[in-house]
């Protein structure tokens, strides 16, 4: 009768020993040197907001943390020893329980020695590599796993199975190993050691190698990454976790906090992946999309496909959201295994748009593209290319060239030294002629280099001038004051003092100082103003409180906000017949998709007999295609 209720309660003990085993506790082995040991600082970020379905069983006793070995804890740094610090481990658990269902748990050991060889794990050659090859520095971290750290590892994952089941092997190791080509070898010894001792089949249990520090090249061992790049073909389940991009330490041995976070999301990736999980839907790249002419050479993206889709990328392994802001729309972008995130746009209008990048909330420009001033800040911009119709705006091969100058002058008025850029056509390096002169100006919360490089105002004139359809003239640019965006007050026409400073440079300093620098026609019948935008507005508040010095006036898009008829700068358009007999012409230029009050303007100004010229750019809004556009029209009508 005892012997029966012996094996009875040996059976229930069994039944219970089984039932404790949770399927939904997912467990991986980690081992290696002194990277997946932790080499890294512990910084206050990395011991908040740690789940508690991230457990880790300890494997040695830590007395400062109170823990035992062979007991869970939630996954506190450190988790290898008392003394470590960071390790690809600790995020590697936290982006595992990010993505996994509600009712996983994910628990990690991490048997792990500075500076050691793979030998170190080998059952064969331990013995020997502790007594004759292990420096003296190594021996406590040795002892901690009384000299076997390969024993103390099947220790405790025997332990652990008790409670969930091993799900995957993490393996970084390879910097004491380096150049020896047998390394793969040696490590699928270890791995299938591991899977007979503890029972497990090498479809289940995926071995998950991280490649050692790059640095940009720098990296010190970085020659081992092609031995463990190999891997896969020595272990058929075996999967390397690269590390491009993966910050490290000034030794470019380590790989420093940051760097541990991201090759730690990037194994958490890898085995999210092989669990079944979708963490990443790549964008597709269809095979018509090119490289944007905008793009820093040798850069990849931005790209454009036929139906004028945009695809921009951008590497930031540790942004939570990073959307593209274009064409007044953002677009969520998607993140790979390696932190590179790739985005789409529905179609967009051809012309040059500005765009951002939204990471984690903050704008940021594109390291991939040029960037240009504009918004009051340096911006990036992409060209969506026309057909052959914009032709008269890109360089022509059979045209001569003009040049774009910086002029670097003094204004009395401004009591500070200021910049213009000037253009001069082909033609003015070859004769002793005079030319007449265009000042045009840029809208808010651009400069002077925004026509010459958004607007490549300059092919336009060359290839204006080719054809005979302008006369050679010379083009000012100039900041105006509006590089900061307007911030209040009134923006009524005549009445706002946004920008308003640049009026007294321009006549007193500007002028005179380009009328002694270059050959120029100096009076008022060879003299025009124009702008976009707010430049618009500026010229309209110059142009008519000055028609002793202007004869032409251009405004593009123009801001031209609260203009009276009847009493804007002094009444002028009560008297028609005044400014019809100085303004020589007028033109007043807009998208059809904008509404900047250009119409009614025309129509108002039209009612009091004052001759203006319209120009309506047809499928354009407020941006730089209307203003090449408006600026085409325009320049043929000047100086004739």
């Amino acid at each position: 009768m005892k012997r029966i209720l012996a094996c009875a309660l040996l059976l229930t003990s069994t039944i219970a020993t089984h039932a404790a085993v949770d399927p939904n506790f997912y467990i991986f082995l980690c081992l290696g040197q002194s990277n997946m040991e932790g080499n890294a600082k512990i910084e206050p970020q990395d011991l908040v907001g740690i789940d508690n379905r991230f457990q880790m069983m300890a494997a040695v006793d830590n007395n400062r943390l109170g823990r035992k070995k062979g007991e869970w804890y939630t996954a506190v740094p450190p988790l290898c020893r008392e003394n470590t610090g960071l390790t690809p481990v600790d995020y590697f658990g936290r982006t595992m329980v990010e993505h996994l269902p509600k009712n996983i748990r994910v628990g990690v050991i991490n048997v792990a020695v500075s500076g050691c060889h793979i030998e170190t794990f080998m059952h064969e050659y331990v013995d020997d590599y502790v007594k004759t090859r292990a420096p003296q520095w190594m021996k406590n971290m040795l002892k901690a796993y009384n000299d076997k750290p390969y024993d103390r590892l099947v220790e405790i994952a025997r332990k652990a199975q008790e409670a969930g089941v091993i799900k995957g092997i993490l393996l970084h190791q390879g910097e004491s190993n380096t150049g020896d080509e047998t390394w793969p070898e040696k490590v699928d010894s270890v791995y299938n050691r591991l899977l007979t001792d503890l029972h497990l089949k090498a479809n289940d249990v995926p071995l998950l190698a991280g490649e050692v520090v790059r640095a940009d090249g720098r990296g010190k061992c970085i020659s081992m990454n092609s031995i463990i790049d190999a891997l896969p073909e020595t272990i058929h389940t075996a999967h390397v976790i690269s590390s491009e991009g993966c910050t490290s330490g000034p030794d470019d041995i380590h790989f420093d906090a940051e760097g541990y976070r991201e090759l730690g999301r990037r194994y958490a990736y890898k085995m999210l992946s092989l669990l079944g999980y979708s963490v990443f839907k790549p964008v597709a790249i269809p095979s018509d999309a090119v490289v944007a002419s905008t793009v820093i050479p040798n850069n990849e993206f931005p790209k454009l496909d036929a139906a004028r889709r945009g695809y921009f990328r951008l590497y930031a392994p540790s942004a939570k959201s990073v959307k593209v802001d274009i064409c007044g729309k953002k677009y969520d972008m998607k993140r790979d295994e390696k932190g590179f995130w790739t985005g789409v746009t529905k179609p967009l209008v051809v012309g040059f748009h500005y765009y951002f990048f939204w990471v984690d909330g903050a704008q940021v420009t594109d390291p991939a593209s040029e960037t240009f001033f504009g918004y009051g800040r340096q911006a990036s911009g992409i060209e969506v290319p026309e057909g052959p119709e914009g032709d008269y705006y890109r360089p022509q091969l059979d045209v001569a060239k003009g040049q774009v100058r910086s002029l670097q002058y003094y204004s009395s008025s401004a009591n500070a030294w200021r910049r213009a850029l000037v253009y001069t056509p082909a033609a003015y390096e070859n004769d002793r002629k005079r030319y007449p002169v265009l000042y045009l100006q840029h809208g808010m919360g651009e400069d002077e280099t925004g026509w010459s490089r958004q607007g490549l105002m300059q092919n336009i004139m060359d290839n204006l001038i080719a054809k005979g359809e302008a006369v050679p003239m010379i083009v000012v640019m100039e900041s105006g004051d509006v590089k900061a965006p307007f911030r209040g007050g009134s923006n009524d026409a005549g009445r706002s003092t946004y920008g308003a400073s640049f009026y007294n440079v321009l006549l007193n300093d500007l002028i005179p100082t380009i009328d002694r620098t270059f050959r120029t026609k100096s009076d008022r019948d060879h003299r025009a103003m124009a702008g976009l935008s707010w430049g618009g507005h500026q010229t309209f508040d110059v142009v008519f409180t000055h028609l002793d010095k202007f004869s032409y006036a251009g405004a593009f898009s123009g801001a031209i906000f609260g203009l009276d008829i009847n009493k804007t700068y002094n009444g002028i358009f009560t008297r028609p017949n005044e400014v019809n007999s100085k303004l020589h012409y007028l033109f007043l230029g807009c998208g059809t998709a904008e509404d900047m009050g250009t119409a009614k303007l025309v129509d108002d100004l039209r009612k009091a007999g004052v001759k203006v010229d319209s120009f309506v750019s047809e499928g354009t809004a407020h941006e730089w295609l209307t203003w090449r556009r408006c600026l085409k029209v325009f320049a043929t009508k000047l100086f004739k």
